[in-house]
């Protein structure tokens, strides 16, 4: 496998197109790009959680509406079955139940 011109170089060596150094590891040299304009907001103007409570509780009613028709049947249909089940065990190691597995 061939290595690539940056591995090549060692990160010393000249990189890109044109023969256009970098700067080594850790110390990308260069002149300053001009045209970039950036905006920042102080970070004690910031609020972060502005309005997470109110996104909170409706995208988690989206979420609980879109999920329980997938969830809640089985969940019935299995509570009911192990309801019934745990009563029919109580009943078959009864006195009465003893006696009419007996019969």
């Amino acid at each position: 496998m061939r290595p690539t011109q940056a591995l090549m170089a060692g990160g010393e060596g000249p990189i890109g197109k044109h023969g256009k150094f970098l700067g080594g590891w850790g110390h990308f040299g260069g002149m300053p790009q001009k045209g970039i304009i950036s905006y920042t907001l102080s970070a004690n103007k910031q609020n972060p959680f502005a309005g997470a409570a109110h996104a909170a509780v409706f995208n988690s009613w989206r979420r609980f509406s879109a999920q329980v028709l997938y969830v809640a049947p089985p969940m019935i249909f299995f509570y009911y079955a192990m309801s019934w089940a745990i009563e029919r065990n109580h009943y078959l190691n009864s006195k009465h139940g003893r006696e009419e597995a007996n019969e």
